[in-house]
């Protein structure tokens, strides 16, 4: 598998970007090849530019994979109705070895 990049993409004293970054970097434990990055976003045109759809959002090799199809990126809370807001680590597991699958 070639290096995947998990980056977590959060507006300052977000409140979920710390359990984001410790389930990211759970996933990239048992992922050969995976590292994590995290990169505070203050500003809209940085949030379209990076596709933040909300804060966090864990983008794997650039792409969110957890957003809904008609998010737009946005400087904002992220939320998931009736979830918490951050993905599991096993969901971004799985996420990555979908894309070192690919």
């Amino acid at each position: 598998m070639d290096e995947i990049e998990i980056v977590v993409l959060s507006v300052p004293d977000c409140p979920n970007a710390a359990v984001a970054l410790s389930r990211s970097l759970e996933a990239a434990a048992q992922a050969e090849g995976a590292t994590v990055r995290s990169r505070v976003v203050e500003s809209e045109d940085d949030a379209r530019t990076l596709g933040m759809h909300g804060s966090p959002t864990i983008t794997i090799d650039g792409v969110d994979r957890f957003g809904e199809p008609d998010e737009v990126p946005q400087l904002a809370c992220r939320i998931r109705p009736g979830e918490d807001p951050v993905p599991s680590a096993e969901e971004i597991l799985r996420a990555v070895r979908e894309i070192g699958s690919e």
